[in-house]
């Protein structure tokens, strides 16, 4: 596929909602601002099929006509994600339902559910019906798989989705008793007799489900989701020819880097900085405000490393009912669609074009406003178009990543329905993120299972390992090879306290991992909120154990680098480290924190990897590039003010063409691309 072998800058766009008599007007308009690519018919079933069996593409016919005449490019969407009116009135039960078991009403959007037969059916012969028509038009480029899969609500709980786990359950154990063992449902006395007794999930349990039933319930949503997803991609490939498949998230519950090596050709992500200056959204009381997008871009690239931005934010965000937000400020909208590029993205679509006069989004603004005039956000939308013919070098390059941070689903799917792991995982997440943002750390989030490559965990000369509650024994052979062979890996607090089916082992902390550890855990708390926090002393200096505490005992022949300097663990080790072949293990009794993570990159010789060439304060984000032994670095200042930042060299800017030396100002959301 070479759709993203070069930049390109596309849009959202809806035909249906415009007179046909502009549709021209508008696609000459997007040529001239560097638009070459258009996003359309993600929410038109209605438009397609207006009654059961009964097909008429002619609307797609003109606008598809129109987009070859003027030579615009198009992915088209495949509509599953807004079922008729005509298909949930006659078929009921492909209606979601919520936790009492009551169907969801026709209204919003994503309201039917992925395990209902004729659902499926009926999806499968649209967009059989949509490739057989579309899979060689010229227009053509790509397929998007419905719209956001998982978002809105990744809670599957009609008769349908209940008959679909139990088949779940019977692949996955076979038999009762197994499942039984499984999930210890001796407990409470819970013993299933018959497959008939299990449910997904209902509101009317008392308290609490079963957390390993939960465990297994999110797994399943995940395999609906990506069930439903490859019917369509296998559908698709059966017609088409050239063109490639994709999807647009990136939402939870669902397993993203097994749908898209299964089923699409790249991956995409709907981005909106914004989202922190929400009035509703707690990121208002966070100083990193729109920054903190760069770690969901982090996780995109984890799953796709050259992906696409398929709804990237153009104009102020929210519904009429919720996520209200301010319009993006001069030089934002840039900045946030260089923030995508910086991470990874080589396609950037802008949601939307024209912002709509009618329905849910009415605030969710586009590139124009209702009136349609040219605005200041058009013009930055073709500054941008500029810019990446500006950089076409960069394109395709790998990420300069000074440290992998490993993750899973296992962890993630507990995480979600663990209250316990959410906290330390968010914890740390957090803390990783920020102490690499403010010391201009590059990192890849590194997924990691049993089919992993070999060289892969090499790449990284340090690898955190935060809260793998659940750990295998293929994954500790995995560990155990990286860092025989020279690896530094640095384990969280929490560690290997459960095994898969979510049921905690009787063994000592950290379970399987204890031999590259050299340690055992203790005692282990959370941090009381009637106590101060707890400290520890490495080396000189302070460090806190933030929200959860782990006593370490250190086995012969590790060493102890930080002990607690107070509370009830006083004496007790935080922070060991342990040779293992020609690598180092690191046991860190307490989440990453900001300021631990910090402590250990300033140790390990990771901060600030770029201070030779370039000082730059902390509220500026640093990205490395590398490609063909080049490298770049994006500078983005997302302050409103005018930022210093000292070059120690001369470098050449690529947006400006000018050669940067010395003292000098990026101004406010300001974008530097430097060739290094």
């Amino acid at each position: 596929m070479d759709f993203l072998q070069h930049y390109s800058v596309g849009v959202c766009y809806y035909p249906e909602h415009w007179p046909e008599s502009i549709w021209e007007e508008d696609l000459r308009r997007m040529l001239d601002s560097g638009i070459h690519t258009v996003r359309v018919a993600e929410f038109s079933w209605s438009l397609m099929e207006r009654e059961e069996g009964i097909y008429d593409f002619t609307f797609w016919d003109r606008f598809l006509e129109l987009c070859a005449k003027v030579g615009m490019q198009v992915i088209f969407g495949t509509p599953t994600a807004t079922p008729p009116a005509w298909l949930t009135e006659t078929y009921p039960e492909t209606l979601n339902a919520d936790e009492t078991g009551a169907l969801y009403y026709h209204g919003g959007r994503r309201h039917y559910n992925y395990n209902i037969p004729v659902y499926r059916y009926r999806a499968s012969r649209l967009i059989t019906e949509l490739a057989k028509r579309y899979g060689r038009h010229p227009a053509i480029v790509g397929w998007q798989i419905d719209n956001e899969l998982n978002c809105e609500i990744n809670d599957f709980l009609s008769a349908s989705d209940t008959e679909a786990f139990r088949s779940f359950l019977v692949d996955k154990y076979g038999t009762l008793e197994a499942l039984n063992s499984a999930w210890g449902t001796v407990f409470w006395s819970q013993t299933y007799t018959e497959w008939e007794q299990i449910f997904v999930p209902r509101h009317n349990t008392i308290h609490s489900h079963n957390p390993s039933l939960l465990l297994d319930y999110v797994r399943f949503v995940s395999e609906s989701a990506l069930s439903f997803c490859a019917m369509q991609a296998q559908i698709l490939r059966q017609f088409t020819a050239g063109q490639f498949i994709t999807t647009n998230g990136m939402f939870g519950r669902m397993d993203n880097h097994r749908m898209t090596k299964e089923s699409l050709d790249c991956y995409m992500y709907d981005s909106y900085p914004d989202f922190a200056y929400g009035i509703d959204n707690d990121w208002t009381k966070d100083d990193l405000h729109d920054r903190r997008s760069s770690l969901n871009l982090l996780q995109v690239h984890s799953i796709c490393p050259h992906f696409g931005i398929m709804e990237q934010q153009s104009g102020a965000n929210g519904w009429y009912n919720r996520m209200e937000a301010p319009m993006p400020r001069p030089g934002q909208l840039e900045l946030w669609a260089m923030q995508s590029v910086a991470h990874g993205a080589d396609y950037i679509s802008f949601f939307r074009w024209r912002t709509s006069p009618v329905g849910t989004e009415i605030y969710w603004h586009g590139i124009l406003d209702y009136d349609g005039r040219d605005n200041r956000r058009l013009r930055e939308v073709k500054a941008f178009s500029k810019s990446l013919e500006k950089i076409a070098a960069v394109c395709g390059a790998d990420t300069d990543a000074r440290f992998g941070v490993l993750q899973d689903y296992n962890n993630l799917f507990d995480a979600d329905i663990d209250h316990w792991h959410r906290r330390v995982h968010q914890a740390s997440e957090q803390g990783i993120f920020r102490a690499a943002l403010k010391h201009h750390v590059t990192y890849d989030i590194v997924d990691v299972r049993e089919d992993t490559p070999e060289d892969v965990l090499g790449r990284y000369p340090v690898l955190f390992l935060p809260d793998f509650i659940i750990l295998t024994p293929h994954l500790v052979s995995q560990l155990s090879d990286y860092v025989k062979q020279g690896g530094k890996l640095i384990v969280g607090c929490r560690t290997g306290y459960k095994d898969e089916t979510g049921k905690c082992p009787m063994h000592p902390m950290p379970g399987l991992l204890a031999p590259l550890t050299g340690t055992t855990v203790e005692e282990y708390t959370f941090a009381s909120p009637a106590e101060p926090e707890a400290k520890a002393d490495w080396d000189g200096k302070t460090i806190p154990a933030a929200l959860f505490m782990e006593s370490l005992k250190a086995e012969e022949g590790t060493e102890v680098l930080a002990r607690y300097t107070d509370s009830f663990l006083k004496g007790e080790a935080l922070l060991t480290r342990h040779a293992v072949g020609e690598g180092e293990v690191y046991h860190l009794g307490t989440t990453f924190s900001e300021a631990v993570v910090s402590a250990l990159m300033t140790y390990l010789g990771l901060a600030e990897p770029y201070s030779t060439v370039l000082s730059v304060p902390a509220t500026v984000e640093v990205v490395g590039r590398v490609k063909g032994g080049k490298k770049w670095l994006f500078v983005l200042n997302y302050e409103p003010t005018q930022t210093k930042v000292l070059v120690h060299a001369p470098l050449r800017e690529l947006l400006t063409g000018k050669e940067m030396e010395g003292e000098t100002v990026i101004p406010a959301y300001g974008v530097w691309v430097l060739e290094i």
